[in-house]
Order: structure tokens, then C-alpha cells, then sequence
């Protein structure tokens, strides 16, 4: 046999296992979110009196009454709402069953009252099944961005695995069934924007945008990132191209929804002053996969994410730490200015450059693994 033959099957096996470890890391940082807040459906321990009172309850969404600007996030309830309805009553019927049937190996769905109502658990299990595949994919979807930026392999399979195993930490004080979706197209905006040609972004942004508004900003923040593969004109009409098509989905979102309560975005500028006003504040627990420990959103985990940053940040590619620069700029005003104190998941423009930072962290470890092993030898 010779080498090509001997190496076919390896590769193969390679990719099964790198999958395998994707699913399996997807799964435990879905659980880590669904365990901590599910749906923010009524009858569950997490659900806010915000959702309850209908301003951003998981039924509310669906059927498409809650308030602005939750009620913009429309992409997996639209999905669901559209397999709902062309799904056939009695298929559905014979899955309810089913899965009434066998409530011990669905409990900790069924453990949801909508789950269990016969006019919501179809969309509810879309939405759920949904969720997960998006958190798989932006697992691969980071993958594709570290190759793209030609890590080590390993680093390339574990930054991913680290960053979806962090997100439920970052989904501190809430977390919703948009926010893995949103990494997912966050990634693949960047690796599209190393690797294919831009016009490829047009459709991913419209259906970012569907599934939350504020990828409308992200648009400008790829620029950077096009402006090292194209000439400034060029990269100046793909980012105008993917702000228009951004605006057109979000303006239609807009005028569906015109006549919902609320705005298009809440205030909070005056909360999030008070909040920081109280040094007490940034030391403070909460439950993530079952252990308490500190929220992502105080003192200790703050001082390693900044420790993160300064020890990668030159070690970015020039137009990664200019995306993240702007970024930034765009970000973190608007964390402070309309985002829920402490809610740190509200920087998510940022996830996709803090992902690098890791990698470029356990680079340095796999190359001084590699160097120690070569003298070993």
C-alpha cells in the first residue's frame, strides 16, 4: 500500500473524530445554555418578568406580539413557524405522541410546559434542534477562520472547542436561541471574507440581519478584512454592497413590525452607571454547567480576558486587529449605552477576534510542545 492509499484512510478517520469532538463540545455548550435559560418561556426557573409580561417571551416571539426590538429576531421562529405550518397535522400529531410516549428520554425538553402543549411543542422542538445545529456549525465555522489565518493544526481544532465551551459563560445575566446562530454567521463572514469572493457575503449577511439586527454594524467591521484581498475601491463598494443589503432586511423587519410596542433600542445608559458605580458588583457568582462560579462579568474573569488580549493582540494579522478595532469602537459604547449591565454577551461583535486570541495563545503552547518534543527526540 502506498503512502497516498495508507493516508486517505487517515485523513478520513482524522475528520470523523474532528467532527465527532465538534458535536460533542456543541452539545455540552448548548446543554450549559439550555440548563441556565432555556427558552425564557413562562414555566420555567429562568424566565424574566420581562418574558412573562410578554416584552420578550419565547411565545411572544413566535408569534410574532413581542415587544421591539426582540421581536427583530425572527430567523429560527420564522423557520419554525414556516415547517409548522407545512408540516402535515397528523404527522405532527404522531410525533407528539411519540414523544409523550417516551417522556424519560425527553425529559429535560418536556420538563418545558410548551413543550408539552400541543400548540407550541413542534415549533419548540424546531427552534431547540435548531439552536444546536447553529452552535455545531459555528464550531466549524471558527475552524474555517483558523485555517484560513494558517494555525497549527491542533490550535485549529481547539480554540473552537474552547470558545463554544465558553459561551454559556458569556451568556451571563441571559442568554437567547439567537446567540449561537449569531457566532455562527459571525465566523463565517470572517472566513468568507478571507477566502471566497465578497459577493458571497450578500446572502449570509440578509439572513444574519433576519436573525438579529444589529449585524447591520458588523458589516463595517469586515472592511479591514476585505481591504487586505482587494484594492480600497473595491473593498469600500463590498462593504457599501453588505450595509445596503443589511439595511434592506432590517428596514423590512422594521416596517412588518411597526405597529409592536417599544422601540428600536432601550435605554440603559443610566443602569449601567449605577451598576458600576458598586464595586461589589464585579464580584459576583452564578451557575454555569451545573458548578457555581464567578460571572463572566467580574473582577477574575475580566482580568483574564484582558490578559488574553494583551498577550495576543500584536500577534493578530494587521487586519484582524483593525476589524477588532473597530469592533470595539462600534461595541462597546453600545454595550454601555443599551445593554443589560453585566450582560456580557451583548459584546458579541467582538467573539470572533477574542476566539484568535485563544488560538494564538495555545499556538505558543502546541509549538512549544513540538520544539520540546524535537529536542527530546
Amino acid at each position: 500500500m502506498n503512502m497516498t492509499q495508507q493516508s486517505l484512510p487517515s485523513k478520513l478517520y482524522r475528520q470523523i473524530c474532528c467532527c465527532a469532538l465538534f458535536f460533542a463540545a456543541a452539545s455540552a455548550s448548548f446543554n450549559g445554555y439550555y440548563g441556565k435559560w432555556h427558552f425564557r418561556e413562562t414555566g420555567v426557573a429562568y424566565a424574566s418578568s420581562s418574558a412573562i409580561n410578554g416584552q420578550f417571551g419565547f411565545t411572544d416571539i413566535l408569534d410574532g406580539t413581542a415587544t421591539r426590538p426582540f421581536v427583530y429576531r425572527q430567523l429560527l421562529p420564522s423557520v419554525a413557524n414556516w415547517l409548522n405550518k407545512t408540516t402535515p397535522d397528523k404527522d405532527k400529531a404522531w410525533l407528539y405522541n411519540l414523544v409523550s410516549n417516551r417522556e424519560r428520554e425527553t425529559a429535560i425538553i418536556t420538563g418545558s410546559p410548551l413543550a408539552q402543549n400541543p400548540l407550541y411543542f413542534f415549533r419548540y422542538y424546531a427552534v431547540y434542534f435548531l439552536t444546536f445545529l447553529f452552535a455545531w456549525l459555528s464550531v466549524f465555522a471558527m475552524y474555517l477562520v483558523c485555517k484560513a489565518l494558517v494555525f497549527p493544526p491542533l490550535t485549529c481544532v481547539f480554540a473552537p472547542v474552547t470558545m463554544i465551551l465558553a459561551m454559556p459563560y458569556f451568556m451571563s445575566v441571559g442568554g437567547y436561541f439567537y446567540d449561537y446562530p449569531e457566532l455562527a454567521f459571525l465566523a463565517l463572514a470572517v472566513w468568507m471574507c478571507l477566502r471566497l469572493d465578497w459577493w458571497w457575503l450578500l446572502p449570509l449577511i440578509a439572513v444574519a440581519t433576519w436573525n438579529k439586527e444589529s449585524f447591520f454594524l458588523v458589516t463595517i467591521t469586515l472592511y479591514p478584512i476585505l481591504r487586505s484581498r482587494y484594492s480600497r475601491i473595491a473593498a469600500s463598494i463590498a462593504t457599501w454592497s453588505l450595509l445596503v443589503t443589511s439595511g434592506l432586511v432590517y428596514c423590512a423587519l422594521r416596517w412588518h413590525f411597526q405597529n409592536n410596542p417599544g422601540g428600536t433600542v432601550l435605554e440603559r445608559f443610566t443602569s449601567q452607571v449605577l451598576f458600576l458605580a458598586h464595586p461589589m458588583n464585579l464580584v459576583t457568582f452564578e451557575s454555569t454547567y451545573g458548578v457555581i462560579a464567578f460571572r463572566a462579568f467580574s473582577v477574575v474573569p475580566l482580568a483574564l480576558i484582558a490578559w488574553t488580549v494583551w498577550r495576543g493582540w500584536n500577534q493578530l494579522p494587521e487586519a484582524i486587529r483593525k476589524h477588532g478595532k473597530i469592533a470595539a469602537a462600534i461595541n462597546i459604547p453600545l454595550f454601555l449605552l443599551f445593554c443589560q449591565p453585566a450582560e456580557i454577551r451583548d459584546l458579541s461583535m467582538l467573539y470572533v477576534v477574542f476566539m484568535l486570541l485563544l488560538a494564538v495563545t495555545l499556538a505558543e503552547v502546541e509549538g512549544a510542545g513540538r520544539g520540546k518534543r524535537t529536542r527530546d527526540s
